[in-house]
């Protein structure tokens, strides 16, 4: 397939999506499923998960596997917090920057430097992120400093200037003509003026800033002299070493510029609540690195990963009766691949030496069918979740994009190799 035919299934794909989601609000009578409120709250949810994940494909493509993007993203937090209620967002900005890329060099000196294994040290600065900011806490926030007198405590910072919230004019403020549009509830047009709203009113401007790293990360890893040195650190470093390049310093700027992009998901987080909070990444580095795998380690897969997770959350956020709406819309996705499934085991001309995979097919339909039945009877017979299955939705649906996305990853050849200069293995 052309790029130019990805790019025309991609629309198409999109396009179905909403169509599906409109008809799943007109049935479930479930308003919010695609209201500028949960659109709005996927969008801000979505961008610290996509940023840390951002961070692992940095690290990853140059062969250097990253699990300690919370510990970074913690590190972004307290130094944006810190540096923010003394000299405003654009210090925040900077210092949040600053920290998580500190975190990325302690990673990096670990994992190229001095060969640890790279699981070893990303959980070791999972760890010692949350206690180097505690620490800092309980010195600089004490009683009687001036941190202190501001409002900080031993697990907060004090209140740190917002940065501006533009609308789009005219669409999404002023006569907000989406705003109109999406409270007809008219099948399929107000729910495209519901997400365009949503995606376009009262936006932080770090959203903006995390929407464009996206394609700016695919031009430089992918369209650049540089990129391709990285990518080639990650696939086979040894033979980049043959031909000139210097591995070392990709991979060190690679990690580096990681823990700068979870740093900068960990800013996000302080300018959203206005000051630092002890936890308030609450697992996101980690769903962040999910995210990525089920992206295969691209900007455009991770997007879209980052944004399933981001709205899921949003959702529960806004409705917990929305929540059983995912019960029809699974129903329907997966009738959806058992249709697709379906045409390509009849197709004509099926090669006979792939027997094998046609028994693993069966097995997957047969699997899609008994959950399809399953969230189908769910549906009609599941009025409210209680709160403890509402919270954890998110999660579980995690655990199964990933089961499903597994199916086709791919994840650079020497990514988690422990690389000498000259000792190939």
């Amino acid at each position: 397939m052309t790029r130019i035919g990805k790019y025309h299934v991609a629309l198409i794909g999109v396009a179905a999506l909403i169509l599906l989601m409109s008809l799943v609000r007109v049935v479930t009578g479930e308003d919010d499923i695609t209201s500028s409120g949960t659109f709005g709250a996927a969008l801000m949810l979505s961008v610290p998960i996509g940023l840390a994940g951002l961070g692992g494909l940095w690290s990853e493509r140059a062969g250097v596997v990253n699990i300690g993007l919370e510990g970074m993203m913690v590190l972004g937090t307290w130094f944006a917090g810190w540096a923010g209620y003394q000299w405003g967002p654009l210090a925040a900005l900077l210092a949040g920057l600053l920290g998580g890329a500190l975190g990325g060099l302690i990673h990096a000196v670990a994992t190229v430097t001095f060969g640890v294994d790279h699981i070893v040290s990303g959980v070791a600065i999972n760890l010692l992120g949350p206690g180097i900011t505690r620490f800092l806490s309980e010195v600089l926030y004490k009683e009687g400093t001036p941190a202190a007198e501001a409002g900080a405590g031993i697990t907060s910072s004090p209140a740190i200037g917002s940065p501006p919230r533009p609308s789009l004019p005219l669409l999404s403020d002023g006569p907000d003509l989406l705003g109109k549009l999406e409270q007809t509830h008219w099948f399929l047009l107000s729910d495209i003026a519901g997400i365009l709203r949503g995606l376009t009113h009262n936006v932080n401007v770090l959203v903006i800033l995390a929407v464009l790293l996206l394609p700016l990360t695919f031009y430089v890893i992918w369209r650049t002299a540089f990129g391709l040195r990285l990518r080639s650190a990650g696939e086979n470093p040894w033979a980049a070493e043959s031909l000139g390049v210097n591995v070392y310093l990709i991979k060190y700027l690679a990690v580096v510029i990681s823990g700068a992009f979870a740093g900068l998901g960990g800013v996000f987080l302080v300018f959203v609540s206005t000051k630092y909070v002890e936890g308030q990444t609450a697992g996101r580095g980690f769903i962040g690195l999910a995210a990525m795998i089920f992206g295969n380690w691209r900007p455009g897969g991770l997007a879209i990963g980052a944004s399933l997770f981001g709205y899921a959350d949003g959702l529960q956020l806004r409705s917990n009766g929305a929540i059983t709406s995912f019960f029809l819309f699974g129903a329907v996705l997966l009738l959806a691949y058992l249709v697709i499934m379906a045409r390509r085991m009849l197709a004509p001309g099926r090669p006979a030496d792939l027997a094998v995979r046609s028994a693993k097919d069966y097995t997957l339909m047969a699997v899609a069918a008994a959950g399809m039945v399953v969230l189908f009877w769910l549906w009609l017979t599941v009025d409210q979740l209680p709160n403890e299955f509402v919270f954890i939705t998110p999660h579980v649906l995690t655990l199964l994009v990933l089961l499903v996305a597994s199916q086709r990853l791919r994840m650079p050849k020497a990514d988690g190799v422990s690389y000498r200069r000259g000792e190939q293995h």
